[in-house]
């Protein structure tokens, strides 16, 4: 691989493992334990039956997780402190072969890149969650499922691709992103407003 397909390949990982750690970290060992694939730097060492093992009984965990409404958000909120670091990692241990200075880069974006597939999804399941029927969790959760294997898939396959791809992500998101934040805080103020007029009424 040169420099471009492993950063393909550490962006794109570290891409999916904001939307679903697990399934990646499963396909990644999959494919190199197969001959699929020949994951470069420390991504070798995803070639155990331990760690392919693990990563397949916590993706079955999240795999029903998901599809429960509020539960969803419960595990995306603890989430935040496993799938950003996990992401950074991968990405960092992609390109273990390469300069230090390349390594560091690629840490950086790669917590990124996880935080804001991260981030996205919980916002979206939060948003999901006023619906009151169960399908749109379903839904929403084989999507996320299917893309980040997917991706996964492509990272490794056509690492060039998925450059494109996270670059495609990554306009959308800055689009995105202040209407996200417009909406927590409108969400903020209505939550204190809430608990000021029931405090109101408690004193009356």
């Amino acid at each position: 691989m040169n420099l471009i397909q492993i950063l393909g390949l550490a962006l794109g990982s570290a891409w999916t493992s904001g939307i679903n750690l697990y399934a990646t970290v499963a396909v990644l060992g999959l494919l190199q334990h197969y001959g699929l694939a020949r994951l470069p730097g420390g991504l070798e060492a995803l070639d155990n039956w331990w760690v392919i093992g693990f990563a397949l009984g916590l993706y079955a965990v999240e795999f029903v997780a998901d599809k429960i409404p509020y539960v969803d958000t419960v595990w995306d909120a603890v989430h935040t402190f496993i799938r950003v670091p996990a992401g950074a990692a991968l990405a960092a241990a992609a390109t273990s072969d390469v300069s230090p200075a390349v390594q560091v880069i690629a840490l950086l974006l790669g917590g990124g890149l996880a935080l804001s597939t991260h981030g996205t999804k919980a916002t979206v399941r939060a948003a999901a969650n006023v619906s009151p029927e169960p399908v749109t969790n379903w839904a929403l959760s084989l999507v996320e499922d299917a893309i980040a294997v997917g991706a996964v898939v492509l990272a490794v396959l056509h690492p060039v691709v998925i450059l494109v791809v996270v670059s495609v992500f990554l306009v959308f998101f800055a689009w995105l992103l202040p209407k996200v934040l417009r909406r927590l805080g409108r969400m903020a103020r209505a939550a204190r407003d809430f608990f000021r007029g029931r405090g109101v009424r408690a004193e009356s």
